[in-house]
């Protein structure tokens, strides 16, 4: 019988602590070893002098309960102590105070063992060192068997039989669960393998999600990554996305429920793209790497499966735009002529974080004859009039994205993001007279009140900047805004926390 994890919440249970790592050990020398293993068989005479030395030594054998002969082998061929303990190489030796391990070696050094034991003079006429072998909770299929004959009680959704001629990525289409392209389907195993990676307990409530206002914890983020297609190592990003798009200040709701364009953009900063193997460079926007697709897409699912935000309902979007699939990249910090977006938005440097933007999909600008920043300034200025209608002010924010060589122009004439916007800020202001509904022949426009004022195009802290793209081509992306302000969204940038 195959079985997918049930995506919408569920009634809230009591609080489950992680239990990964909370074995009580035997105080003193804990060792991890298997018969099937060369390290293993050669470091007996080790054990044995251990054991003789009355060392406080204990052995888990991972395969042969009689192995190592003359240490009184403690059986754990069904692994658990082993999976608790994240054993990964045998033999692994452990010092243990309190019940916890507060050392760890993995394979043979007879350096290291002596200083952790404290006993000098171990393994005379054996090589100085030896790496390990592979534990056997790494074998292959072994780590879904043990997550869920150990930590299948983690997962409190309700579960989905299928028939047995059901076609499981059918099924998730049959169900509602998709967003028009196929998804993983989210088998208890799979969902426990992208929980290990955050240490947040899976019933932890992360956001409750517009429209229908829904609690959602840490597992159902999972289990959408899980069918978006992530991988562990995105989880924490995904997690905090769902935080900043369910707060008051983004108004996933009011995103939702317009006509216009937009949905959701995910900028990441900080160590954990590098870490998760973001694309900042060529293509940054574009498709072609997991993280980038997934995560966003991720978010997506969420709004989608969790709140009740889906297309023909409470999403009402005229036409839409393909980022409302994903839209999602990573800032390239380490090539950017500028603090990064999450710096200037607050928070330290070096920290993980996401921004969101309600962006309605990507502008080009293009110019390749500008060398001077007053130039380029002017060429983007002439783009930027256009968001939303040239004959609007103060309505809409923008980001823009800057690849590396119009990045250079800025970086060698000294002008920070600051000097740019203010220079930006001076080009888009304009005659009241200009803007209003019927001037140069157009109904658009401006109420009649602007008549003898000036107007900017955009409202104080509704420009943005961020870095990323290719090192060849001189060019740049807008990524119009919706509504800006109290009225429609701001944007937001979320902490990433593991």
């Amino acid at each position: 019988m195959r079985v997918l994890v049930y995506i919408n919440s569920a009634q809230r249970r009591p609080r489950v602590l992680r239990t990964l790592g909370r074995v009580s050990l035997p105080e003193g020398l804990v060792c991890f070893v298997k018969a099937d293993c060369p390290t293993c068989q050669m470091v007996q005479p080790v054990l044995r002098q251990l054991a003789a030395v009355d060392a406080a030594l204990t052995v888990y054998t991972q395969d042969d309960p009689t192995f190592p002969a003359g240490t009184a082998p403690v059986d754990d061929t069904l692994l658990e102590v082993s999976y608790r303990q994240r054993i990964e190489i045998v033999p692994t030796l452990l010092r243990v105070v309190g019940g916890k391990p507060v050392e760890r070696l993995e394979g043979w050094d007879r350096r290291e063992w002596e200083r952790l034991t404290g006993i000098n003079g171990l393994g005379d006429g054996l090589p100085a060192f030896r790496p390990g072998c592979g534990s056997r909770t790494l074998d292959i299929g072994m780590p879904e068997i043990l997550a869920m004959r150990y930590d299948g009680s983690r997962i409190r959704s309700r579960r989905i039989e299928l028939g047995a001629q059901e076609d499981e990525v059918e099924a998730t289409f049959a169900r509602g669960w998709s967003d028009g392209l196929p998804l993983v389907p989210p088998t208890p195993p799979r969902v426990l393998r992208m929980l290990e990676g955050t240490s947040r307990d899976p019933q932890d409530v992360v956001a409750v999600v517009p429209p229908d206002l829904v609690e959602c914890t840490v597992e159902k983020v999972a289990v959408n990554a899980v069918m978006a297609g992530c991988r562990p190592e995105y989880l924490p990003v995904v997690l905090a996305a769902v935080e900043a798009a369910c707060t008051e200040a983004f108004n996933i709701h009011g995103i939702l429920a317009t006509t216009y364009f937009v949905g959701p953009v995910v900028i990441v900063n900080g160590p954990i793209a590098r870490e998760i193997g973001m694309n900042s460079g060529i293509n940054a926007l574009g498709q072609g790497n997991r993280a980038n697709a997934t995560i966003g897409r991720a978010l997506q699912l969420v709004i989608r499966n969790v709140g009740g935000g889906r297309p023909g309902e409470i999403d009402r979007a005229t036409l839409g735009n393909p980022g409302k699939y994903t839209f999602c990249f990573a800032e390239a910090e380490d090539t950017s002529p500028w603090e990064s977006l999450s710096v200037e938005r607050g928070l330290p440097p070096g920290t993980s974080a996401v921004t969101l933007f309600a962006g309605s999909g990507v502008q080009p600008f293009f110019d390749q004859l500008a060398r001077t920043p007053e130039a380029l300034a002017r060429s983007l200025a002439a783009c930027l009039r256009v968001v939303g209608h040239p004959k609007w002010g103060l309505a809409w924010d923008a980001l823009c994205v800057i690849s590396p060589e119009h990045g250079r122009v800025f970086r060698e004439a000294g002008w920070s993001k600051a000097r740019l916007r203010d220079e930006l800020g001076s080009i888009l202001t304009f005659p009241g007279a200009e803007m209003v509904k019927g001037a140069g022949g157009i109904a658009e426009g401006m109420p009649e009140l602007a008549v003898g004022a000036t107007v900017a195009k955009f409202r104080p802290g509704g420009l943005l900047f961020a870095h990323a793209g290719g090192t060849a081509g001189l060019f740049s992306a807008i990524i119009a805004g919706w509504v800006s302000g109290p009225a429609g969204t701001e944007p937001v940038t979320q902490e990433i926390r593991r």
